[in-house]
């Protein structure tokens, strides 16, 4: 049986990654070759050659690029924030321009360069109405959306937020993210009966106005070091509840973004890049 990378053979690719959240970005602007789900879980597999959090392609869409987003279990993805910085670098790169534009499953984004190795995203609107998460219950306030964990009339967890950011997203506003056992419960309320696309599960620590402390369960990945559309979610969330000020600094186990939801209702991230290696497939 062929390996399902043979039809890539010679294409080329750059390992990167954003706070640690890693990506193989495969460039496919100068074949025909899609990618496949087959293709993906190679590539994202940690015992493989390669080995990242997602899989990230840069296709010709007329004169525009495209950016897919894959996850490591096969399937594809809305949003990735900080893979966008990434490509945003390596568009600006090569053509020298401080901002870019290019296209996403969720839409279009802009890049700007802020030094050397740091891009800002805007990474536009959240989407807070229920039947725009998606939900699979009408809940007027995403706010507080109906989930517990743990005994019904003691529940551990209770009343997390929802929005998208290109992505699902549910988070849990909690005392001390560390105590949190996210590797247990995560995969349980990414498949909740709620979330009929899954979600994104974070636990959010308010430490003050300015500084939230976020650890993620990606859907189809896992605990990743950061997520850029998770911190998004978490600020706008944390705002919608009155815990911060619209701009404040989202700390991972990666390190810190900037995360600001502007006047304008657009949400801008602001984080470094690194450039791991590159070659061809």
């Amino acid at each position: 049986m062929s390996s399902p990378l043979a039809p890539f053979a010679g294409v080329p690719f750059r390992k990167m990654n954003g706070l640690g959240n890693d990506f193989v970005i495969v460039d496919l602007r100068q074949t025909t070759t899609k990618m496949t789900p087959e293709a993906a879980a190679a590539l994202g597999d940690r015992n493989g050659k390669y080995g990242c959090d997602q899989i990230i392609t840069l296709e010709k869409s007329g004169a525009d690029v495209f950016m897919g987003i894959w996850n490591t279990d096969g399937s594809a993805s809305g949003a990735c924030g900080n893979a966008s910085r990434c490509v945003g670098w390596i568009l600006s790169e090569e053509t020298g321009e401080d901002e870019t534009q290019f296209l996403t499953p969720a839409g279009p984004l802009t890049s700007s360069r802020l030094g050397p190795l740091r891009f800002s995203v805007d990474m536009g609107e959240p989407k807070l109405r229920w039947e725009e998460i998606p939900l699979a219950e009408q809940m007027d306030d995403t706010r507080y959306i109906d989930i517990k964990l743990g005994p019904i009339d003691n529940p551990v967890l209770w009343g997390p937020s929802a929005v998208n950011m290109g992505n699902p997203h549910c988070i849990f506003f909690v005392e001390d993210a560390e105590a949190q056992e996210l590797d247990r419960f995560g995969p349980m309320i990414e498949y909740h009966p709620l979330f009929p696309e899954q979600a994104n599960i974070s636990v959010a620590q308010v430490r003050s106005k300015y500084e939230i402390r976020l650890r993620v369960w990606e859907r189809g990945v896992g605990i990743t070091k950061a997520c850029g559309t998770a911190a998004c979610a978490a600020l706008v969330s944390a705002h919608r509840r009155r815990l911060t000020d619209r701009k404040a600094t989202v700390v991972m186990d990666g390190g810190s973004l900037a995360i600001e939801w502007r006047e304008d209702n657009h949400v801008h991230m602001a984080g470094p890049v690194e450039l791991e290696f590159e070659g061809t497939l």
